[in-house]
């Protein structure tokens, strides 16, 4: 498929699955791709990602003040973090797509929007009218940590 085509209907993860596994296999990276090491790399390069906005302070959504060669620095970074996620689920065996959308369907039930709205709690401090907390209403087996999640209120929703 073409740039051109591709840019017609968007890039879909799958897209982006395969010319990541074909820009390793071409290059005989694949004996380097495992998950441990693809995770740190991943890791690296959310660190350099992190370093964009390190001084910056808040910034209002669109980046209205950045220049246009820091946009495209961001988009860089950006992508780096993508491409090694998506590189990563792909040698884990993990559909990214699906695994998402299903992560989003327990967030909406950690997070029912008549007791979420406009609130940074985490679901474990949310509770019900009839005063159950939130974490009774699933039974996923997902795992946070919150010594780790504790200063990140506002990314809950997101399930990170």
């Amino acid at each position: 498929m073409t740039e051109e085509e591709e840019g017609e209907r968007g890039v879909t993860l799958e897209d982006l699955k395969k010319k990541m596994a074909d820009f390793a296999k071409e290059r005989d990276w694949d004996q380097f791709h495992s998950p441990r090491n693809l995770l740190l790399a991943l890791v690296g390069k959310v660190g350099e990602l992190s370093e964009i906005f390190q001084w910056k302070g808040e910034v209002p959504r669109g980046l209205p003040d950045w220049k246009e060669e820091e946009k495209q620095h961001l988009g860089e970074e950006l992508s780096d973090v993508l491409l090694y996620l998506i590189r990563l689920s792909d040698i884990c065996g993990v559909d990214l797509g699906k695994a998402a959308l299903r992560k989003v369907e327990i967030n909406a039930i950690k997070y029912p929007v008549k007791l979420c709205e406009g609130s940074s709690k985490k679901h474990t401090q949310i509770t019900t009218s009839d005063g159950l907390d939130t974490t009774t209403t699933t039974t996923t087996t997902t795992t946070t940590s919150s010594a780790t999640n504790s200063n990140h209120r506002g990314l809950y929703a997101y399930g990170l």
